[in-house]
């Protein structure tokens, strides 16, 4: 018996936050079904590579769940969606304030159909404040929330992120975690509720060591700054001779005095506390003197903290993310197959399903008599 066996959830979201929180749900046993534009359905399945009839993205965010393709608009609809409505444990939804309200899909109004219903929108801003009608990306929550200006370089600039941050660590992971907790409380009272779901808000709890300085001691942290946005030589990122990169952790005092015997740096340049800036320049002279492969051997092994810059493509080819088996399940469209997401859920938690495809748009119309 799985956790969520039993559990169904009605996904009215698109993209990745809200399709990556129902995927959590769906690999713990919930029946998810997305609900979907007829025609067009979920964007993301029109984006790059192509995996089978849809986009990869897509079949990796949407494994193992149903789709209704219905128009919201038309009439009749809502009507149908109602007993579904009022069958169901969980609805999630990204539009903005106000839209679901508008299809006459708001909480208020669902929760007098189906009050034990757990209902959670995901926005940028969330449901109130001066910016809940605001148009954003993840680039502009990291942005609004200050965690940006911390990634500046020498320049100055702030560094871009190559992964969606807000998306992912403020927006899909906080509805997983609030919808298990609303379902836990209303096994207790038996109402369900309205979760607002803010991922510019959420951001903050990833800053929380610039927030303790900040507001203990009214030291706050900028670009180059603090411990980790590249003040010290105990956290950084060295070059190689041959453009590789070391990151180096050594922040404990155990650590660097590995770290500073391995690379051989000067015993008058140890104590970084004294000339940070000098030390750090000395370590990057140091590790820029030797290639790559010179630098995890002689880390390999060794309680230092340190590990080379890996590419994504190496990084899942890994010895130890094999021995992991963390991309032994598979996503499949016809008759090809690609791993799927490695989603953090216990095995024993999980379907155990090795292989599943993602829903054709639309493929659960005549299940659930859709004919919108």
């Amino acid at each position: 018996m799985l956790p969520l066996d039993g559990i169904r959830v009605l996904d009215f979201s698109t993209l990745l936050p809200g399709p990556m929180a129902s995927l959590f749900l769906v690999e713990a046993g919930a029946e998810v079904i997305k609900i979907e534009r007829p025609g067009i359905g979920d964007e993301m399945r029109n984006y790059m590579p192509r995996f089978g009839e849809d986009s990869a993205n897509f079949a990796l965010l949407n494994r193992g769940k149903r789709s209704i393709a219905i128009d919201l608009k038309a009439p009749g609809a809502i009507a149908f969606l109602k007993p579904l409505i009022a069958s169901s444990d969980v609805l999630v939804e990204q539009f903005r304030p106000g839209v679901m309200e508008r299809l006459g899909l708001g909480y208020a109004a669902l929760s007098e159909v189906n009050p034990r219903l757990v209902y959670c929108s995901i926005t940028g801003f969330g449901q109130s404040g001066p910016r809940r009608d605001m148009a954003a990306h993840d680039l502009n929550y990291l942005a609004l929330a200050g965690l940006l200006s911390l990634t500046g370089g020498s320049d100055g600039a702030p560094g871009m992120p190559h992964t969606p941050i807000a998306d992912i660590a403020a927006g899909a992971y906080p509805a997983v975690i609030n919808i298990l907790l609303a379902l836990l409380r209303r096994h207790q009272t038996g109402r369900g509720c309205h979760l607002d779901v803010s991922m510019t808000d959420n951001l903050f709890v990833l800053a929380y060591w610039g927030l303790a300085g900040g507001f203990a001691a009214g030291d706050w942290p900028t670009a180059g700054s603090a411990l980790t946005t590249g003040a010290s030589p105990r956290y950084q990122i060295y070059r190689t001779a041959d453009g590789g990169y070391l990151s180096a952790g050594p922040i404990e005092q155990r650590f660097w005095d590995v770290f500073c015997r391995l690379i051989g740096l000067d015993e008058a340049l140890r104590d970084d506390a004294r000339t940070p800036a000098a030390t750090r320049d000395a370590v990057a002279a140091r590790i820029a003197a030797y290639p790559t492969a010179h630098w995890r051997k002689v880390f390999e092994g060794q309680d230092a903290c340190c590990a080379i810059v890996a590419s994504l493509e190496e990084a899942v080819r890994d010895p130890h993310v094999a021995a992991r088996k963390l991309f032994d399940r598979r996503v499949s469209a016809g008759d090809r197959t690609i791993p799927a997401l490695p989603i953090p859920i216990e095995g024993e938690m999980r379907d155990a399903a090795v292989t599943r495809s993602a829903p054709r748009l639309g493929a659960d119309n005549s299940l659930f008599g859709a004919g919108a």
